[in-house]
């Protein structure tokens, strides 16, 4: 799939022959962060990676929920309904068609949806993932009686000089207190060209924030004895 990648056919993504089995995640994840750039530079390879390790986690933790007293009825129509019913009315919807023009069966299918709930809390970046974040946030603020601050924070990695040291720019200097950089274009260039670094830029970011600011040890999983500036 990606000849300039593997060149020689050996070290592809999920290979049965390999001595020592990895998965599919570990194993992108691994060839983005390797010092040669042609992994994290390529235009298609990480949008394709990632859609796979979704595709792997939806299908994985993807489920459905019913009411009890509704569970006998949606069981048998999930049996008599056809795949290609389902297919017909997948491509109606989208091809922005009204819910009037479906057949009586095709109208048996809204009426599973409307009493089956998709549960996908573990799928990173679905909208149950981030209610089940969500609810976290609530339960512990709840449980431990903790003040609420509502903090939006953003990093800029096409203005900030640690990022243009993760790209490779060896002339920038941290010691200064107003580094000098290139021009905006070319670190508009860098940031599209490495998505990779600045993905890592924004998460070391959040990381130093957390752990200089409030006092959070990542490696134990809570507050230092020291606390943070802000405090714990």
């Amino acid at each position: 799939m990606f000849p300039t990648l593997f060149p020689l056919g050996i070290g592809g993504l999920e290979d049965q022959t390999r001595p020592s089995p990895i998965s599919f995640q570990k194993q992108a994840e691994y060839y983005l962060d390797i010092f040669d750039k042609s992994f994290c530079h390529h235009k298609y390879f990480n949008f394709v990676a990632l859609n796979i390790i979704q595709r792997h986690t939806a299908h994985l933790h993807t489920y459905f929920t019913v009411q009890k007293p509704n569970f006998e009825k949606v069981a048998q129509k999930l049996v008599n309904i056809s795949p290609e019913t389902l297919q017909s009315v997948a491509t109606h919807l989208e091809n922005e068609g009204k819910a009037s023009d479906l057949s009586k069966e095709q109208k048996e299918v809204f009426d599973l949806l409307s009493k089956v709930n998709t549960i996908s809390a573990k799928i990173p970046g679905s909208q149950a993932s981030k209610l089940s974040d969500r609810n976290t946030i609530r339960a512990f603020s709840g449980y431990f009686g903790i003040g609420h601050i509502f903090l939006t924070m953003n990093p800029s990695a096409a203005h900030s000089p640690i990022f243009q040291v993760m790209v490779g720019d060896e002339e920038v200097d941290l010691q200064s207190r107003f580094p000098t950089l290139v021009s905006a274009a070319e670190r508009a260039i860098r940031l599209a060209q490495d998505p990779v670094a600045a993905a890592d830029f924004f998460e070391f970011s959040i990381k130093m924030f957390l752990h200089h600011l409030l006092g959070w040890d990542f490696v134990k999983g809570r507050s230092t004895h020291e606390g943070g500036i802000l405090g714990y």
